[in-house]
């Protein structure tokens, strides 16, 4: 890493949700926050969920979020790499995004070594054990034929459609997420330690729970939840030294 630069992780902001001009607040926040850190990532990472509904036609895409995708373009324009993971909710992105934001893609977990320090990265749906809807539903979501079906369905129904199912989301409900279960019955957890019977990380780092915590593994690694960006607006940092999770203050936004 270069010095004075950091590594930057958020996930979970579900733009989109639960309508337009709701999330066109979390949305200029979340851009506030982006212009914020551009001048210190060395990289930024965004581990899923970002959007709460995603798809690419051939030659549609879902309309809105045009500050958000302007000021990562430009981010990437100037220089600074941005990794997209497609989470359980905008799993749909196919090369629309890449050719116009720039953004890279990851579509299952991946590593990274960032000063000697190895990191496991990934939304977190269907990893580790039970978890079963998840697994069901990344199956039947990645299914090329049934993404066939579902692309012949006219946007402005196909659209319509997924945002009346993610209505009915606890998070469209203002609900908050779940508390953590504890390490014996976190499935994000138990994978990371798994895992860990394999080989070893420094960190694990998660989306998908939208719960923020820092949680010691065994062999000195860290599990780590991003949180969101409905309710909470934690993200998390790594200077090449320490890694941080942070609050964005959304005061005066």
């Amino acid at each position: 890493m270069k010095k004075n630069k950091k590594i930057y992780f958020a996930s979970d902001a579900h733009l989109g949700l639960p309508n337009h001009e709701k999330s066109l607040v979390r949305e200029k926040i979340l851009v506030q926050w982006l212009n914020e850190i551009r001048e210190d990532a060395e990289e930024i990472y965004l581990l899923g969920d970002i959007f709460d509904f995603w798809f690419e036609y051939k030659r549609a895409v879902p309309r809105g979020y045009t500050r958000f995708l302007g000021t990562i373009s430009d981010i990437v324009d100037k220089g600074t790499p941005v990794h997209f993971f497609t989470g359980n909710h905008d799993i749909w992105v196919f090369d629309y995004l890449p050719k116009e934001t720039g953004m890279i893609i990851h579509k299952n977990p991946i590593t990274k070594v960032f000063n000697e320090k190895k990191f496991y990265l990934a939304h977190g749906d269907g990893l580790g054990p039970y978890d079963f809807g998840y697994k069901i539903l990344n199956k039947i979501f990645t299914n090329k034929p049934l993404q066939w079906l579902f692309a012949r369905i006219h946007p402005n129904f196909a659209i319509r459609l997924a945002n009346i199912w993610s209505q009915s989301s606890r998070y469209a409900k203002g609900l908050v997420a779940e508390d953590y279960r504890g390490d014996d019955k976190e499935y994000l957890y138990i994978h990371a330690k798994n895992v860990l019977k394999k080989e070893h990380f420094d960190y694990f780092i998660f989306g998908h729970r939208h719960i923020p915590i820092i949680r010691n593994l065994p062999d000195n690694a860290k599990f780590v939840n991003l949180g969101d960006w409905l309710t909470n607006f934690t993200y998390a940092t790594f200077d090449g030294e320490e890694l941080l999770l942070l609050k964005y203050n959304t005061r005066n936004r």
